[in-house]
């Protein structure tokens, strides 16, 4: 019944707006499910001062001219009609009320083509009317999704039929929209250019989850068994989430590395590898692989996956560890220090892991620190003891490396207690032993002679330094009395020693059974004897040497023939003179 109010209104307009001429007005296009019927309104005019008493009409198909012989859909003299339209087709509209309205039943695909109406009103009054309607056959309802459809924004999707049978009322329901939360299903009817289309609205706001649903749409006829169905699949807008990406990668130096990314968008993003702001790869896909060919300590870092597109961006990070053995160590501290300085010396090196680090001294293990890339060593007071070589050693599962450094601690001279003279016949051969640092001078006097010698005098005294210690070599020849006094003297920046050498061997008992009275006795003895020969040199000086004058101390008379007891082969030196 609305149907029919509606479309008469629609007539009543048009007859108002257009009548005393030739014209018809019908739907351009119109269109029906398969199976069913459609109602195609038509309407025409006539010059007013036509007066038939009767008026006829014929609906053609697909041609408007009766010389081309076109299929007779309906013709109203005669019933006749081509055999695909008997029993089909039947005019709804009442002619001399210049309505033309034609209503096709079982609609079979064949049907769907161009409509055409030829009014008669007898004789010549003749017209085919130009215009006509285009009829399509249908089979699926017609689902429409708007052109962008982004996720968490509610969206509007309308399913729509055409309801243009009389005898048929279409019903609509949705298919497969249970997963899109809770949808708002609304349906009305239209009129669409004298035509009539039932809709369904759906309501609901789309996910990520549901992109590329399966949507669907059913139109179904009470009391039959006619049933369409339509689908359209979801295309849902979303930014880029990172799915899929690498945990914590670690990699032994040297390896083959392999960082994925994987996120999930529409349309796809594009993804980029990044580091420390520089792009290492980037490209337009669901996901992306980094290749890390033979990896070094300096690839060693974070990571960043980047996925962007038009909706938004993510990103997620991943670090990559890399596995390595000790660099070198390097050690900054003092190498120089002065005996009772506190001394500090830090070492420090880098791997992966932190290594153990140990300082050894003479493989004595001084400090050690487990899985830490810095030792500090602390020497509240150095002694000599502490000058030598020392070493710092890192070491963890994939390898050890070691530095050697010195620490020299300088000091005042000290003579050690086996310096001492010790005589064997007629020759006196003193040894003094010092320990010092940096290397201190060496000198002998001998103070009842009134004469100094030191180590420069290399006819004399034979010096040799072997680390800290410095071992000095005099000898005196032609000693058949009393030993002389011999102090031996060593000096350095940090200060002076002095030490008398005491004597041992044979001469040392022989002072020991005469006494004290004979040791005196001995004693003015040599003095004679020294003040004799003195004058004898001086004379003899004066004719051969004239560089010592009559002032000078005489020279001392050594003999490098002896050799100390114990003393090594090369503290031996040469024999100068001999004391007559």
């Amino acid at each position: 019944m609305i149907f029919l109010t509606a479309l008469s209104l629609f007539w009543i307009m048009i007859s108002a707006s257009r009548g005393g001429q030739w014209g018809a007005w019908m739907p351009s296009s119109i269109s029906a499910f398969e199976g069913t019927c459609v109602s195609i309104p038509c309407r025409f005019s006539f010059p007013d001062e036509l007066r038939p008493a009767v008026v006829h009409g014929v609906w053609y198909f697909n041609s408007p001219y009766p010389k081309n012989y076109p299929p007779v859909v309906f013709k109203s003299r005669t019933q006749v009609v081509h055999e695909s339209f008997q029993g089909r087709s039947r005019l709804l509209g009442d002619l001399g009320l210049r309505n033309c309205t034609l209503l096709l039943s079982n609609l079979s695909p064949e049907l769907g083509g161009k409509y055409y109406f030829r009014g008669d009103l007898g004789g010549y009054n003749q017209y085919t009317f130009s215009e006509h309607s285009v009829l399509d056959i249908i089979n699926t309802p017609n689902i429409v999704v708007p052109p962008e459809v982004m996720a968490g924004t509610e969206v509007e999707v309308s399913c729509m039929v055409p309801d243009n049978c009389p005898e048929l009322r279409p019903e609509l329901s949705w298919l497969g929209h249970e997963g899109l939360g809770e949808p708002t299903v609304l349906g009305r009817l239209r009129e669409e250019e004298g035509t009539w289309v039932q809709v369904s609205l759906l309501h609901f706001v789309p996910t990520r989850e549901t992109n590329g649903h399966r949507l669907g749409c059913q139109a179904s006829f009470p009391n039959t068994t006619l049933q369409f169905e339509g689908y359209a699949s979801l295309d849902i807008k979303y930014p880029p989430v990172i799915v899929e990406i690498n945990s914590t990668v670690e990699a032994i130096e040297g390896s083959h590395v392999s960082l994925f990314c994987g996120a999930d968008s529409n349309p796809p993003p594009l993804l980029t590898w990044m580091r420390d702001g520089t792009v290492l790869r980037e490209a337009v896909a669901e996901s992306l692989s980094l290749e890390v060919e033979e990896v070094t300590p300096a690839e060693d870092g974070v990571y960043l996956c980047l996925a962007e597109n038009t909706y938004g961006q993510d990103n997620r990070t991943v670090e990559l560890s890399v596995m390595y053995a000790p660099w070198k160590p390097t050690v900054n501290g003092t190498v120089v220090a002065v005996e009772g300085e506190t001394v500090s010396i830090l070492c420090s090196t880098q791997s992966n892991p932190d290594p153990i680090l140990t300082i050894f001294k003479e493989k004595q293990i001084l400090a050690t620190v487990i899985y830490e890339s810095e030792l500090q060593l602390e020497l509240p007071a150095v002694t000599p003891e502490d000058d030598g070589e020392y070493w710092c050693v890192a070491e963890n599962q994939y390898g050890q490396r070691a530095t050697a450094f010195n620490l020299s601690v300088e000091f005042a001279p000290v003579i050690l207690l086996e310096s001492h003279c010790a005589a064997a016949r007629d020759t006196v051969q003193c040894l003094c032993v010092v320990k010092a640092n940096p290397e201190p001078s060496v000198a002998f006097e001998l103070p009842l002679r009134n004469v100094t010698v030191n180590e420069t005098e290399r006819e004399f005294v034979y010096s040799e330094r072997s680390g800290l210690l410095l071992t000095s070599i005099l000898t005196l020849r032609g000693q058949a009395q009393a030993p002389p006094r011999v102090i031996c003297t060593s000096h350095n920046l940090y200060g002076t020693k002095s030490l008398e050498l005491p004597f041992q061997g044979a001469h040392r008992l022989m002072w020991a059974k005469i006494g004290p009275v004979g040791a005196v006795v001995a004693f003015a003895i040599l003095i004679a004897i020294v003040c004799y020969i003195t004058q004898t040199r001086r004379k003899k000086n004066v004719t051969e040497s004239p560089s010592f004058s009559g002032g000078d101390n005489p020279p001392v008379v050594f003999s490098s023939d002896f050799r100390i007891s114990g003393a090594p082969e090369k503290y031996e030196s040469r024999e100068v003179s001999t004391l007559e």
